[in-house]
């Protein structure tokens, strides 16, 4: 059971094909085929399942996977060690976040980063808060930002300042810019707010569990999968909506949508910076974790 293969075994179930796995790694389909038949006469069972319309794991594949994932990773921590070797703040860091955060503080920290370790690589993409956990689970990032903690065992999480969020609505709205004494002030206005689906946490405190807590069930909401769509219907006065405050900044600096404060209401997004558990870090990424939690 070699490293390629199970590389290969990684790729075709990341890219949900033979076919796009051999793109991924750049090699002909029947190559990745044959890889994957001898593993499987090794192992004595079938990893992938054929179906309708594509693969999916098998029941060997699914007992596989998490171990593979980890053997690949501990190469790639070896690779960066060695690389580290030869210069201590160069090298990459991968960093994934949730997109909103990139309306926070964070992308300013980043580019003092970039500007601080010129030789550093820094390569970011964005992904959902579960998905941030499992791209550093898996050895494909190095760094996750992602709201709330995880409490999976096989990672490290470090709580940052949490991200204060704000009830936004459109300029000309009877309440912009006034104070209002509670949050049932507001119960029969029109909402919007990110769909409730599990595991997605990044989708900001939801405003039905803040009216929960006031003991009011029912208000009327309407599901918006979109941050930036959410804004533009804020605009159109279409509704209003529990947004982080950083996310409207440039919208209230144009004046093309205003707040609605409302006494006692604390709401936040709690914010954590996640590693793998005993992952190698080379000395740039350490130095970002470090310049990250200092500046939140």
């Amino acid at each position: 059971m070699d490293s390629e293969a199970l590389r290969t075994f990684v790729a075709i179930h990341r890219a949900g094909g033979f076919s796009l796995g051999a793109e991924q790694l750049h090699r002909s389909q029947p190559a990745i085929s044959r890889r994957i038949a001898v593993l499987e006469d090794e192992i004595g069972a079938p990893l992938f399942d054929r179906i309708a319309g594509g693969i999916v794991l098998s029941q060997a594949g699914r007992a596989l996977l998490p171990y593979a994932e980890r053997v690949l990773a501990a190469l790639n921590d070896a690779k960066h060690a060695l690389e580290e070797t030869r210069s201590a703040d160069a090298g990459v860091v991968a960093l994934a976040i949730v997109g909103t955060l990139a309306s926070t503080e964070l992308t300013t920290v980043l580019k003092r980063f970039s500007a601080r370790f010129a030789k550093a690589q820094l390569s970011l993409r964005t992904a959902t808060s579960a998905e941030v956990s499992e791209l550093v689970r898996g050895g494909q990032v190095d760094i996750g930002v992602r709201y709330h903690d995880d409490p999976s065992s096989d990672l490290v999480c470090e709580a940052l300042r949490p991200e204060a969020l704000v009830v936004a609505c459109a300029r000309n709205h009877r309440l912009a810019g006034k104070t209002v004494r509670s949050l049932t002030a507001l119960r029969n206005e029109p909402w919007l707010a990110f769909p409730l689906l599990p595991g997605r946490s990044e989708a900001t405190s939801h405003i039905h569990a803040q009216f929960l807590v006031q003991g009011i069930g029912e208000i009327q909401w309407t599901p918006v999968d979109s941050l930036t769509a959410q804004k533009r219907l804020i605009e159109a006065g279409f509704g209003i909506a529990l947004v982080p405050e950083s996310s409207v900044r440039e919208e209230r600096a144009a004046k093309t949508i205003s707040t609605i404060r409302v006494a006692g209401l604390n709401a936040v997004n709690p914010v954590s910076i996640i590693v793998r558990k005993g992952g190698y870090l080379n000395a740039a990424s350490q130095r970002l974790i470090e310049i990250i939690g200092a500046s939140f």
